[in-house]
């Protein structure tokens, strides 16, 4: 509840416990075992910094923080808890928030969209859960989409950039270094996987403008921004990673602004653990840089886990302000997890810290915020506020009502493919197709006229024989009639003249015939 400029959290007997809106830059933490009151504290939170005209931006694991666009029920428990806390005399009344409601896969709100070029190789490795090696050829893919203005916006453009990368392999590899086959095969199966589980809808335009997110209403109150994860939460990796890459916008685009008198944007992140679950020493810093320097960009993150182990120690010491409800213990494992936790805290000597956190109730908490000059309190055991709207979910009817009449509704409603690596290097493939079709075809041509001048040149030829023999065979028979006729001549001269006197000799008449006959026929082919 936001109340004389302060954050009233919770009460420690009558002591009201308060945060100083300037000091949540420093961060916080929600912990505690599942069923203790984390999600009461959460709204508790979120409301009233909503009051104080900070906007907020949460996931909603289990659809149970959507009621913080309804007015609570006035029930006898709540009147009953809204007596003991002394808020009936304080201005405390049951009334809605402005929720806007963001959904990864734009069913229960806008849709919530990336690119692959925002969400940068870093965090797309760890989406894909590639190997280092591939981690690095990924790098490299973006550096040559880079340096070919190739734009990555969704996971068709990513598919067409590694199998671009494939095709020209040696020329990249050269130029970048080695990048085998097998490696880029195996990137391209995390990215088809990717999209069988929803990357498709993940990576779309238009891409989320965080400015969006920092809206007042017409009373000045910081709208709550609602991601409803309930889905996405199955998805471990897809969840953290994308909630990871959106505290990682805050950071880049929000300028330096230092210390002010409250922050620009509180960023919950519930399930928190899931963010550091197979992270990489790379990644783990980048986590730890982020939180420890986007509070001079007037950023407060709130973590909200089962356990405060659950986060590395460089990210849990910069937690100023924390809220530490029951932790249970059945294992010695476990008992050590609650004395870590219980020294995390400055010990008051009123009661036995790590006894205490075993013992809290619902509701319950061991609390310490920061002062005014930012030195955190001795730990208190004390009740957390109940919150003002409805606790639960809604139906699906109001959500719907909520979505559609949201002002940004126009603006993410409908998402668009752009012209894109994918569309450019289909169209370069086309152009090369369509040249090598011509090169075929003219090499084709070559050769198909080589084989006709092959052929004119053997017809030529065969024509030229068929002309030469009928030339001899022309020549021969003139020759053979020519000296048929002269052997005719001279055979007759020679048959008369000898073969008449053999012949009379020998038969008369008849003889002589007769042997001018033979003698002719000799001489004269006849």
């Amino acid at each position: 509840m936001f109340y004389e400029n302060k954050i009233w959290m919770a009460n420690d007997g009558d002591e009201k416990l308060c945060m100083f809106p300037g000091m949540l830059n420093r961060h916080g933490l929600i912990a505690g075992a599942t069923g203790t009151g984390k999600t009461i504290t959460l709204k508790v939170l979120a409301e009233s910094l909503s009051d104080a005209g900070v906007p907020v931006f949460l996931a909603d694991v289990k659809g149970d923080l959507a009621g913080m666009c309804e007015p609570g029920e006035n029930t006898e428990d709540m009147q009953k808890r809204i007596a003991s806390f002394g808020l009936d005399r304080e201005g405390f009344s049951f009334r809605p928030y402005p929720v806007q409601f963001w959904d990864l896969e734009g069913k229960n709100g806008l849709p919530l969209h990336t690119t692959v070029s925002e969400m940068g190789p870093l965090l797309l490795s760890r989406l894909l859960r590639l190997s280092d090696l591939q981690s690095d050829i990924l790098q490299i893919l973006f550096r040559i989409a880079d340096e070919q203005n190739l734009l990555l916006i969704d996971t068709k453009d990513l598919r067409a950039m590694i199998q671009y990368v494939a095709d020209n392999n040696a020329e990249f590899s050269a130029q970048y270094g080695n990048m085998t086959k097998q490696s880029l095969n195996a990137i391209l199966r995390a990215v088809v996987s990717l999209e069988s589980q929803g990357g498709e809808n993940f990576f779309a335009e238009p891409a989320i403008d965080i400015h969006d997110w920092f809206r007042r209403d017409s009373d000045g109150r910081g709208v709550i921004n609602i991601l409803d994860a309930r889905s996405s939460i199955q998805n471990p990796v897809l969840y953290s990673t994308f909630m990871l890459y959106l505290m990682s916008e805050l950071f880049e685009q929000l300028p330096e602004r230092g210390d002010a008198d409250k922050p620009e944007i509180v960023f919950f992140f519930d399930e928190a653990h899931l963010l550091f679950d197979h992270a990489s020493p790379l990644l783990e810093e980048k986590i730890g840089q982020v939180v420890k320097l986007i509070r001079s960009r007037g950023v407060g993150i709130c973590f909200i886990t089962q356990n405060p182990g659950d986060l590395p120690d460089e990210v849990l010491s910069q937690l100023g302000n924390r809220i530490q409800h029951a932790l249970r213990a059945y294992t010695p494992a476990e008992k050590k997890k609650i004395r870590a936790a219980a020294r995390s805290f400055r010990e008051n000597p009123a009661f036995d810290t790590e006894t205490v956190l075993s013992e809290l109730g619902t509701g319950e908490a061991v609390i310490s915020f920061l002062d005014e000059k930012g030195i955190p309190s001795v730990a208190q055991r004390a009740k957390i506020l109940p919150p003002q709207s409805k606790m639960g979910t809604i139906s699906e009817s109001a959500r719907k009502y909520q979505v559609s009449s949201s002002d940004l509704a126009e603006k993410y409603g409908d998402s668009f493919d752009r012209d894109s690596a994918y569309e450019f290097l289909q169209r370069k493939n086309a152009i090369l197709a369509q040249a090598a079709a011509e090169e075929r075809a003219q090499q084709e041509a070559s050769k198909e006229a080589e084989k006709q001048a092959v052929k004119d040149a053997r017809d030529r030829e065969k024509e030229n024989a068929k002309k030469t023999k009928r030339y001899q065979s022309a020549a021969g028979s003139i020759a053979k009639t020519a000296a048929g006729t002269v052997g005719r001549e001279l055979g007759n001269a020679v048959g008369s003249t000898v073969g008449g006197k053999f012949g009379k000799k020998i038969g008369g008449n008849v003889g002589a015939s007769l042997f001018r006959g033979i003698i002719g026929t000799l001489f004269g082919g006849r």
